[in-house]
């Protein structure tokens, strides 16, 4: 309970003169520049009676807009979450559980993470997963540190990668002083000729599939032309899409991430989400956070342990590979129970409708004025579009008839399909453009 009960002021200010320091703020200079630090007191009013804030709270809410209908993606996701999931990841035991720091007395949450790990390698043909990190972003940024060595430290990126991603993996190679490059493209897909002769302290290429765009990328002949350069391929995964498609693994990449969020965690404002880490047996030490091993006890029992995790993650923080030495242990086990809820042939059945709906209503928004498809490439559920009117101003009617439509990208729309949206409600939504276009 110690990490919940606050210090006393005296208490802090024995710990302040033991180690030299008159005040709080003299632990941020001079690393933290003056301008942006609070002042000594933060307006924050008094406590209130729970009842006050149960008011409060849902006055704060009720400013939310929910909408009927949902056509965004662009790294968030709203997919069916099945009943079951919610039963048993809101079961006591579980719910308050975060990740297990005294392992051996953590057996069940032990096997969960060892099961979401043995689903993510599957998932993706991969060897060997970790229990997880914090989110897409952190696991594609973590994933391009793994492939440093002496000899090879640029990292590569495709440009038609998630814009937030991009900056994740760009402010990781700031800060550790590695080469970062932006891999060009054309026609909203990375541009092979780029990769022909990268220069021989390459470490990795990354690229996601599908890509921002929504289209799929040339991943087999990406992973070829960066290994023939000596490097790691690593790839960003949308976990759904491989319901249908190639998997990492069979395409020929050494590394694979993605933002676990589409498999049963709800959009829930951004967070928390979930970094899925899988990579080749032979990259398996440079893992970040820890890994689950099952084996068995002095009576023979079937066990789980933490079979890896770098001691410098924790006590030699100067030397480390990584600074994750967790992993979010409750959108790992959801994961795994939405996973073990809809099998190979359901989660093939989600990505299938995805796919339909999506090529569904982008041939019916092709058949309006102004609506053309900006890019040719195939795609999976996500597309782009041009827009006849004021991007700004056609989303804001859209909302005003609860459809959160396509995502404005400078004056363009990036539309998403799930599996929650059937026939008839895109039928509803073309006709509503029609309406508010004028067409």
């Amino acid at each position: 309970m110690g990490s919940y009960l606050p210090s006393t002021p005296r208490e802090q200010q024995e710990m302040l003169e033991a180690i030299g320091l008159g005040h709080l703020r003299d632990l941020y200079t001079p690393d933290v520049p003056a301008s942006v630090l609070l002042e000594d007191s933060v307006n924050i009013p008094s406590g209130l009676p729970e009842m006050s804030v149960r008011a409060r709270m849902e006055k704060m809410a009720s400013k939310n807009t929910v909408f009927g209908t949902v056509l965004r993606g662009a790294g968030s996701y709203n997919h069916h979450i099945p009943a079951i999931v919610n039963t048993v990841t809101s079961r006591e035991e579980f719910l308050t559980t975060y990740t297990p720091y005294q392992p051996e007395i953590s057996q069940g949450v032990l096997q969960s993470i060892f099961e979401y790990q043995t689903m993510m390698a599957e998932l993706t043909g991969l060897d060997v997963s970790n229990a997880s990190v914090y989110d897409g972003a952190s696991a594609a940024a973590e994933a391009v540190m793994m492939t440093q060595t002496r000899s090879r430290s640029r990292v590569y990126v495709a440009s038609t990668a998630h814009p937030d991603v991009i900056r994740t993996i760009k402010t990781y190679c700031w800060g550790r002083d590695v080469p970062f490059c932006e891999i060009p493209q054309n026609d909203g897909l990375l541009d092979l000729d780029a990769l022909r002769d990268l220069p021989k302290d390459t470490a990795c290429v990354y690229v996601q599939q599908p890509n921002f765009y929504g289209l799929f990328e040339q991943t087999e002949s990406i992973a070829e032309l960066t290994h023939e350069a000596g490097a790691k391929a690593v790839m960003g995964f949308y976990p759904i899409s491989l319901g249908i498609c190639k998997s990492p693994g069979e395409m020929g990449y050494d590394i694979a991430v993605g933002e676990g969020q589409p498999l049963g965690l709800p959009m829930s404002w951004g967070g928390p989400y979930l970094g899925i880490m899988t990579a080749r047996k032979e990259l398996m030490r440079m893992l970040p956070g820890r890994i689950v091993g099952e084996t068995k006890d002095s009576k023979g029992r079937r066990a789980y342990v933490l079979t890896l995790q770098a001691r410098e993650q924790h006590i030699r923080r100067e030397k480390a590979s990584s600074n994750i030495c967790t992993n979010q242990a409750l959108c790992a086990m959801t994961a795994a129970v939405y996973l073990a809820a809809m099998g190979p042939d359901g989660l093939a059945e989600v990505a299938q409708l995805c796919y339909e709906g999506a090529h569904y209503f982008s041939e019916e928004l092709g058949k309006l004025k102004g609506f053309e498809r900006v890019h040719k490439a195939e795609f999976f559920n996500e597309f782009m579009t041009h827009c006849p009117m004021d991007v700004r101003l056609f989303e804001q009617e859209m909302a005003r008839r609860s459809i959160l439509c396509g995502l404005a990208v400078d004056d363009k729309l990036l539309w998403c399909v799930t599996e929650k949206v059937d026939k008839q409600e895109i039928d509803d939504v073309i006709a509503i453009i029609k309406e508010v276009c004028g067409q």
